[in-house]
């Protein structure tokens, strides 16, 4: 940007605050560039000041005739107790004394003794959205943690700016019948040697209206702004004898007073202060409609699939408990799901669960025959506008028919009686893990795992082709193989070699001493394909790959969603038969 047009804020003045994405609640923000004094040629420095305060519609009026003077930073918001025992709270704007006609939204709060200022969003705001502080960030997990409010800091730790996206504003000032009114100035300055040899060479002062604010463009020598005369007028008391133990001041008169006057002028100040401020009240109007606080209908709630021939039915038709319908969606919507933060998968039987949400839903799905997600229609409709456009996304014609296990638990009420093959892996795992501590005296495992959280990327639906299906592999060896306890699996062991066994080759050798080697490294089969699975995912090559599904006992014939479910439950029944067979008897 040119000098010229930066020092005349021409973008700025044209960007409102009432149609962007970020309001400033409150604002005092300086920078500067170069030389850091304001006195000397090259300095370069910007401010930008905001301050706000909402008002209901019966006092609109009287606001209309507040600017930067009456709610802009030289206002603070702080309680006030009168002599008379009135008292304001933070919350009020008051005109005049204990008149209330607005409301603030941003309280100053001064830290006596420790120093620093901090500014605090209102609570009532806070609350009302459901907001939670990340860092210096307001975020609304309900709506995948999106930023509500942001603030600004120094490097002191004193807040500069809190801003607020214009969307949520709105939505809140709806719910309490309220609008904002804001006040900001801008001022840029650059001190130069002189006019004539600068990028200011042909501009002249400018004082008049301009984009619904007032802009003023300043041209004045430093030496007009910080020289010129001084004077000083010093007065001090003469009847005060520094002997005395307790001395007492009596009333100030001339002829115990005494006082010296001096004067001077202060000059040597080269260069020319070029200066451009710009000043702005704007009004920020809600819509009418509040669908987070109030829970008014939501107009971008999208359409979703639900007849064979595509037909689609508005989500607001489909929110009714009894709309008696259900909706497909292709797999990939759980790993989408669960790649956002908040969001969790939980099983019911082998075939259904549910994904649990930020907004507290728990949206129960069934897997059908052709691999699709099916869902009852009500489930989906009732979740906040933005979670619903994340599974309309991933919305299909039905195929397939509805999912048995699924109908079994919401149409026959009488739930299927199996289990998922993630759920039944960590079981076994947890049994293992449980007979090797009570038989050896020490735990299977080096360091322990947090079941649920694990079981979100040890899943079926991860294997959404090969590639995806090698790093389900892998995850199963994180969560068994690379846990295994070598140092006292190697004590046990009667293996010759056993200081060069690896994890399973030692788990493998203590189950040969019951078995015997050949039934043992059959046994262990599934779990070294899994191994080999896992490094070929880095180093994928045709007949090894080949040989390692074969291992791993994988039906390449069927979808890789139960691919993945397959390399789960071999690996799985894998692990209970070898528990079967060491501890089965005893």
């Amino acid at each position: 940007m040119k000098k010229k047009d930066w020092i005349l804020q021409s973008r700025e003045t044209r960007r409102r605050f009432d149609n962007s994405t970020w309001v400033p609640l409150r604002a005092s923000e300086a920078t500067d560039e170069g030389i850091s004094d304001v006195k000397e040629v090259g300095h370069v420095s910007e401010y930008f000041g905001c301050g706000s305060v909402a008002f209901p519609p019966e006092n609109r009026e009287t606001a209309d005739r507040f600017g930067w003077s009456q709610i802009g930073i030289i206002h603070s918001a702080r309680p006030y107790a009168y002599d008379d025992g009135h008292y304001s709270p933070v919350e009020e704007f008051e005109y005049g004394d204990k008149e209330a006609v607005g409301v603030e939204l941003v309280y100053e709060h001064d830290q006596p003794v420790v120093g620093g200022r901090k500014w605090i969003l209102s609570p009532d705001l806070i609350i009302a959205l459901r907001l939670v502080k990340i860092d210096n960030s307001w975020v609304r997990p309900e709506e995948d943690f999106v930023e509500v409010v942001r603030e600004k800091l120094d490097k002191d730790g004193s807040h500069i700016s809190i801003e607020i996206k214009r969307e949520f504003l709105m939505d809140y000032l709806s719910a309490r019948g309220l609008a904002l009114r804001i006040s900001y100035y801008r001022q840029r300055v650059e001190n130069v040697a002189s006019l004539e040899e600068s990028e200011y060479h042909d501009i002249s002062e400018i004082n008049g209206d301009r984009d619904g604010g007032k802009f003023e463009l300043r041209l004045r020598t430093l030496e007009n702004v910080f020289g010129g005369s001084w004077a000083s007028l010093r007065i001090w008391r003469t009847d005060v004898d520094p002997d005395e133990d307790a001395p007492v001041m009596g009333p100030e008169q001339d002829d115990n007073t005494a006082s010296e006057h001096r004067r001077g002028y202060r000059s040597g100040y080269v260069g020319v202060r070029v200066e451009g401020e710009f000043w702005r009240d704007e009004w920020i109007n809600h819509q009418g409609r509040s669908v987070r606080v109030r829970g008014d209908e939501d107009s971008s709630r999208p359409n979703f699939i639900a007849e064979t021939d595509g037909t689609r039915i508005a989500s607001r038709d489909l929110d009714d408990e009894d709309i008696g319908r259900w909706l497909w969606f292709r797999p990939g919507i759980v790993n989408e799901l669960l790649s956002r933060r908040g969001f969790s998968l939980k099983w019911y039987t082998q075939d259904t669960g549910a994904i649990i949400s930020t907004s507290g839903y728990q949206t129960h799905f069934g897997i059908n025959t052709a691999d699709l997600i099916t869902v009852y229609a009500y489930d989906v409709a009732r979740l906040p506008t933005w979670e619903q456009h994340v599974w309309a996304s991933h919305n299909v014609a039905p195929d397939g028919k509805v999912s048995a296990e699924l109908l079994m638990a919401q149409v026959q009420t009488q739930p299927a009686s199996t289990h998922a093959f993630e759920e039944l892996l960590f079981k076994t795992m947890r049994l293992l893990e449980r007979s090797f501590q009570d038989k050896y005296g020490f735990s299977l495992f080096n360091h322990d795992l947090n079941d649920a959280d694990s079981m979100q990327v040890v899943t079926r639906f991860v294997s959404t082709d090969q590639a995806a299906l090698f790093r389900l592999a892998k995850e199963l060896v994180r969560v068994f193989s690379d846990r295994l306890n070598i140092r006292e699996l190697r004590k046990i062991s009667t293996h010759a070699d056993r200081d060069k066994l690896g994890s399973n080759k030692l788990l493998e050798d203590l189950l040969s001493q019951k078995i015997g080697p050949e039934k043992a490294r059959s046994l262990f089969g599934v779990v070294a394909g899994v191994y080999e699975l896992r490094l070929a995912d880095a180093h994928p090559t045709g007949s090894k790959v080949a040989e390692a599904l074969a291992l791993a006992r994988i039906d390449t014939s069927l979808s890789f969603l139960r691919q993945g479910e397959q390399l789960i439950y071999n690996f799985g029944s894998t692990l209970w038969k070898v528990g079967e067979q060491l501890f089965g008897s005893e």
